[in-house]
């Protein structure tokens, strides 16, 4: 699946279970392992299990590719691999302990949401800088 649909596909199944704080980061090159990661917050272990599900569900829907989901036991922090992004669904106070966008976030990609407005700078459909 393209690199661009794939991420569409994964934001839209976030928005659909009401993700908060959805993030996209490029992080091509930061690991040669993925391209994206996008971050989401849940209010809950049932939140963040449907999150997870949601994101399965929807990429292999549209014929995408999950290698594995973990964290479905706790539901504190649950990771969807989906090959070329991998998704980060915790609850708010793992969010904040982690920081994982401090590890990750150095190149923000901006994103349109659901209700038709762009988020703020720090998403793009499209990585902001173009050096490879």
């Amino acid at each position: 699946m393209d690199l661009r649909k794939l991420q569409r596909t994964i934001v839209d199944a976030l928005e659909d279970v009401k993700a908060q704080d959805i993030r996209v980061y490029d992080t091509t090159k930061l690991s040669e392992l993925f391209d994206r990661v996008i971050i989401a917050t849940g209010s809950s272990n049932r939140q963040t299990k449907s999150l997870a599900m949601s994101v399965k569900e929807s990429v292999k829907e549209k014929g995408g590719d999950v290698i594995s989901v973990e964290g479905l036991e706790t539901g504190e922090w649950v990771l969807v691999d989906c090959g070329d992004i991998v998704v980060h669904i915790l609850q708010p106070m793992l969010r904040s302990y982690y920081q994982l966008e401090g590890i990750w976030g150095s190149k923000p990609v901006r994103v349109t949401l659901n209700g038709g407005a762009k988020t703020s700078k720090r998403f793009a459909s499209e990585p902001e800088d173009d050096e490879e």
